[in-house]
């Protein structure tokens, strides 16, 4: 029967500690199994991940591709169709309202509305783009479709044609 005090490990799977530097007739004396002289012999030396020895290494030598896009804007999409079948006649749509509805996950740069199905409904939607087709669509359904300033960034670009001419603008003699 199996007791605490009678197992033992498995034969053979405890072997003695190898004691390094212990002088040249253990085997393991002179370098202690750390080969010749210079950085790798070194305590607390660590090489780093991808090194060659000073050769220029693989990830250097391959050449690169592709492209990341700094300026890039990543939208919430959703389409006409499935706004108006969420929402009611005369209802003012806003971001937080589709994010609450479920109809997208999150607003990174904005939301973008693009124009599939049919609005027979005459909605005001808020948001930070525009299709054409979405535009067209909304305002013959006797709707408004309103730019929100985007986020994080500059004002919108109906605010942007109408903040050029100022006062100051016009010349003074």
């Amino acid at each position: 029967m199996w007791k605490l005090d009678n197992l033992k490990p498995a034969p053979g799977s405890l072997r003695p500690r190898k004691r390094v530097g212990r002088g040249d007739g253990s085997g393991h004396g002179t370098y202690a199994g750390r080969g010749g002289k210079g950085q790798t012999a070194r305590a607390g030396f660590k090489m780093p991940p991808g090194f060659e020895g000073g050769q220029t290494p693989l990830w250097k030598r391959i050449p690169k591709r592709g492209f990341k896009n700094p300026t890039r804007r990543q939208y919430a999409y959703v389409n006409l169709d499935v706004i108006a079948e969420k929402f009611e006649e005369g209802e003012e749509i806003t971001p937080e309202k589709l994010l609450e509805h479920g109809l997208i996950k999150e607003i990174k740069d904005g939301v973008k509305v693009l124009g599939r199905g049919r609005c027979a409904k005459a909605l005001t939607i808020k948001a930070h783009s525009f299709s054409k087709k979405a535009i067209r669509k909304i305002e013959e359904a006797g709707g408004q479709a309103i730019v929100l300033r985007r986020r994080g960034r500059g004002p919108a670009p109906d605010e942007r044609a109408s903040s050029t001419t100022s006062d100051s603008d016009q010349g003074e003699p």
